[in-house]
């Protein structure tokens, strides 16, 4: 789930839109930070590119200096979020093909039938793809389709039908931003509406003509002044010419209107209304939802105990108060999250670096923690471990998702199936042994009607009837709303373990350069690393090192061999498609 942006100017000699976008990363950057970018197009067509990796303040700079590089009247931005795939600067987006017509591109999503498109662009359109993101698939798959024009100049009626071959190759979810050259603007949602975009207008400065722009969240656009959301419809694609207005296309039959809950539970900012659903409204109906649940799971005398109810920042915020309303419990704030951890904090291990227990919120009592969701459970168990140490009692934990119990296929790398705490579990014997493992006395799962039911009933802009919208909710019972074979599931956790294993790796060099690395971090940056028969990573042997490393797939039931030079690919590579300010 990455963030992306558009917004084209209604005067084409204004040249401050790189401005604008910058300033909206900055409320999107929660749906990304491994990687941020932005591109912009000015007169003349010429297409100016700032993007790589790190944090909006890092690849702009903290002053905001290098958007002066980037002058223009029209523009998109990306914000990336760790997907099942490398975090090389390479796959920073925007990304760019000039042939034809010179095509910048931002995604966010995943493709399910990415080896597949690899073979056509390989084998028939012959365009070569420099890495592994689904996101310069896509871009190559629509730059192809749109060639096949033969046009030295495109028109509204050649991009919609250049989309409508993209969607009957492309399956999967996805919401796509584009810019084509002294053109317009291009914003596509998939079928299924699964990824959100939503579009909003303002007057222009000089009050000659419209300003517009789309974005992932509807926050990014009220905060620059936009108004009239409108939200980008399934299989729909939005048109908007250099000098005109937005203009809609059905690309593909709406299949569904199934947007995904974990945006709801989870991921976007409580002050976002996507397709129509105030995100704060829903996690607030979640917490009253989770209440009555908690009332049916704990016993009168057990709930009565409960001294205090403490949220786990910051998603919970929200539904926390709510649950104590139905409880009639106290809450309180007894966790401080440090939004500034200093680099020599980085040997400080796991969710103390993040978090800190306020002892006397704790001491004596027992206490019934409210979070987002239980994935893992590895950083449950240690935040549950604060608690306890803080002084408490009794444990109680709530989550006010389902259990996982499934990958996420759409865009966010949650985890490993065989990594989630609740896949492969059933019934209350499953929530003893999951209250067991993280430490706690007793567990509280949201029941998915519950969930579902929480968002349909925070619905304040009607976009679509309610009878036509459902949600993706696969992660949480493995129904997912697009077809999936197998084998992707096999490629997805192949690709996932070299992430794993490049992160890990980069993180032992980290240690050892600044000098805080245990015994195992030094191993891994002199040995190398690889995936045991557990799943567990860990150094690799001498032996490994030089001959190949086995990287263990799906908990080690399948082996593949990888040379030396897959093993270690380059970590900053830069992207060859444009002048990159970012890779300097």
């Amino acid at each position: 789930m990455c963030g992306i942006l558009a917004l084209i100017q209604a005067n084409a000699s204004d040249t401050s839109v790189a401005t604008e976008l910058h300033e909206a990363l900055y409320f999107l950057q929660h749906r990304g930070q491994d990687a941020c970018g932005i591109a912009t197009c000015a007169s003349g067509g010429k297409i100016y590119q700032c993007k790589g990796n790190g944090l909006a303040s890092k690849v702009f700079r903290d002053d905001g200096s290098r958007v002066a590089d980037l002058p223009g009247y029209m523009g998109i931005g990306h914000l990336r979020y760790p997907t099942a795939g490398t975090s090389a600067n390479a796959e920073a987006q925007p990304f760019y093909v000039n042939s034809p017509y010179g095509i910048c591109f931002a995604h966010n999503g995943n493709l399910i039938n990415a080896t597949e498109l690899k073979h056509f662009l390989d084998f028939e359109a012959h365009r070569h793809i420099n890495t592994e993101s689904d996101s310069e698939l896509m871009l190559n798959i629509f730059a192809n389709e749109l060639n096949e024009t033969g046009k030295a100049r495109v028109n509204d009626k050649d991009i919609v039908e250049a989309l409508q071959r993209m969607y009957n190759r492309c399956v999967g979810g996805w919401a796509c931003t584009a810019m084509l050259a002294g053109y317009g603007l291009i914003g596509c949602r998939d079928s299924y509406g699964i990824r959100p975009l939503v579009m909003g207008s303002r007057p222009s400065e000089n009050g000659e003509g419209m300003d517009y722009m789309m974005a992932s969240e509807s926050v990014a656009l009220k905060q620059l002044g936009f108004t009239d959301f409108v939200d980008i419809l399934p299989g729909q694609a939005v048109i908007i010419r250099k000098g005109g207005g937005p203009v809609a296309y059905q690309i593909q039959e709406r299949l569904r209107y199934s947007p995904d809950i974990f945006e709801f539970c989870y991921f976007a900012r409580p002050d976002s209304v996507i397709d129509g659903i105030s995100v704060n409204q829903s996690r607030e109906n979640m917490g009253y939802r989770l209440a009555n649940k908690i009332k049916r799971v704990l016993s009168p005398r057990e709930i009565n105990s409960i001294d205090v109810i403490i949220p786990i920042p910051e998603t919970s915020n929200t539904s926390a108060p709510c649950v104590a309303a139905i409880l009639k419990r106290p809450i309180y704030q007894g966790f401080v999250k440090n939004r500034y951890v200093p680099g020599h904090q980085a040997r400080v291990k796991g969710v103390k670096r993040k978090l800190n227990a306020m002892d006397e919120k704790f001491l004596g009592k027992n206490v019934l923690l409210i979070d987002d969701s239980i994935v893992r459970g590895t950083t449950s168990r240690e935040i549950v471990g604060m608690a306890r140490e803080a002084g408490a009692k009794k444990v109680f934990f709530a989550s006010c998702a389902p259990p996982i119990t499934h990958a996420h296929i759409y865009g966010i790398d949650l985890a490993s199936p065989s990594e989630l705490i609740a896949h492969d579990r059933g019934g209350n014997r499953a929530l003893e042994d999951i209250a067991r493992h993280i430490g706690a006395d007793k567990v509280i799962f949201q029941d998915l009607e519950d969930l579902k039911a929480s968002c349909s009933d925070a619905v304040i802009s009607k976009s679509t009837p309610e009878e036509e919208r459902d949600f993706e909710v696969g992660v949480f019972c493995g129904k997912y709303v697009t077809p999936v074979t197998d084998e992707y599931f096999q490629h997805l956790e192949e690709v996932r373990g070299e992430t794993r294993k490049m992160k890990v790796l980069e993180k032992a060099r980290e240690a050892v350069a600044n000098g805080w690395a245990d015994q195992e971090e030094l191993e891994i940056a002199t040995k190398g690393i690889k995936v045991a028969e557990n799943g567990k990573l860990v150094p690799a042997s001498g032996e490994e090192n030089r001959n190949g490393a086995y990287i263990a797939v799906n908990g080690g039931d399948k082996r593949r061999k990888q040379s030396r030079e897959e093993k270690t690919p380059p970590k900053d590579q830069m992207d060859i498609s444009l002048h990159n300010y970012g890779d300097f």
